[in-house]
């Protein structure tokens, strides 16, 4: 039997991790992507599966005297 494709609502949060917490998502992430395997992660009680194919960049924004650097990963949901 098909299974049935829910849409899902658009979100757009940001959630801080300790520091301990985010460098281990950032070496589960860095393994998967040198091994070329996808990533599963769960943000904010959602898990998430990043494909291996995933395009990744990389940006900068600065505003007032704040500067942030955001590590993306983009990818077409199945």
């Amino acid at each position: 039997m098909a299974q049935k494709k829910t849409k899902r609502a658009d979100r757009d949060l940001e959630k801080t991790y300790p520091r301990k917490d985010f460098v281990a998502k950032l070496r589960r992430l860095a393994d998967a992507i040198e091994a070329g395997k996808a990533f599963n992660i769960q943000v904010a009680g959602e898990r998430l599966r990043i494909p291996a194919d995933a395009l990744f960049n990389i940006e900068h924004e600065r505003e007032g005297g704040v500067d942030e650097v955001e590590f993306q990963l983009r990818w077409q949901r199945e």
